[in-house]
């Protein structure tokens, strides 16, 4: 059996003044690639993951996708999960 897998993170400092998106892709417990939202495009951790990150940058749309995630989930997820996590302390 193999496990693939992705895996989003948001990262949020002073609110939403400063967000990070970051999405990491991983193969059998090894992440492969990913990709930062500081950065603005898809990175290789390995050498399938350098392939597999060069393929993902050529896509524009994709890439265009990936950078507004911070924005379409990072940013709308803040204002929805306030109310119970942030201001309850």
């Amino acid at each position: 059996y193999f496990q693939e897998m992705f895996k989003g993170e948001c990262e949020y400092i002073n609110g939403t003044e400063r967000v990070r998106n970051v999405v990491r892709f991983i193969y059998n417990r090894v992440q492969f690639a990913h990709f930062d939202s500081d950065v603005g495009y898809f990175v290789g951790d390995n050498p399938v993951g350098e392939r597999q990150a060069k393929y993902l940058n050529e896509q524009p749309g994709l890439l265009e996708q990936a950078r507004a995630e911070v924005d379409r989930v990072c940013r709308n997820n803040y204002r929805a999960v306030t109310p119970f996590t942030v201001e309850r302390r």
